[in-house]
């Protein structure tokens, strides 16, 4: 959507939204829960890696990660949601950054404040940042992004919501840009 977003000239809107609290109020399963659609799915993800040129590294321990019962994702949301809250014109680059860390470094939420350097944020930006993450405010507009991603018809990661001619259009997963593509007569 990044690449297309001048191409289409559409507004791109990031909105954070918690993986885990989806799956929770939809009741679906992840995908990697099935152990044959799991070991797929490993071989899936590097292929889609080396055809992008992503470097993507990723293990069938690391998707456990995502599994867990405090999923690595919950803080990086909660630090992009605070990011989105305080300095928007971040949003996409610190979601970029926490991306390609998540799939190419298994370490990656270790350092959110590496992530945020990398994005351009000062060491002082991303220490208020950090202090956000456990607020409140912080946690309700995480919780508020991933009901309405729900109440759109979110069942999983990723949820497009396509707002055109007074309609939504609810689109699930990377491999559906074509479809968006026509629905907005690109």
């Amino acid at each position: 959507l990044c690449r297309y977003q001048h191409i289409w000239n559409i507004d791109l809107c990031f909105r954070p939204a918690f993986l885990g609290g989806i799956m929770q109020a939809t009741g679906n399963e992840p995908p990697g829960m099935l152990s044959k659609r799991g070991e797929y799915i490993l071989k899936d993800i590097k292929r889609m890696g080396k055809y992008y040129q992503v470097p993507i590294q990723v293990s069938a321990e690391h998707l456990q990660r995502l599994l867990d019962k405090v999923p690595l994702s919950l803080g990086a949301m909660r630090f992009i949601t605070a990011i989105d809250v305080t300095q928007p014109q971040f949003l996409e680059p610190v979601s970029r950054e926490f991306w390609i860390r998540f799939w190419s470094q298994v370490s990656i939420l270790q350092s959110q404040i590496l992530v945020a350097a990398q994005a351009g944020l000062s060491s002082e930006q991303a220490q208020k940042l950090l202090e956000m993450v456990s607020s409140p405010a912080v946690k309700n507009r995480l919780r508020g992004t991933t009901d309405n991603a729900v109440k759109y018809g979110a069942f999983g990661m990723p949820a497009i919501v396509a707002h055109f001619n007074g309609e939504e259009h609810l689109f699930f997963g990377c491999d559906r840009i074509e479809l968006l593509a026509s629905i907005i007569g690109e």
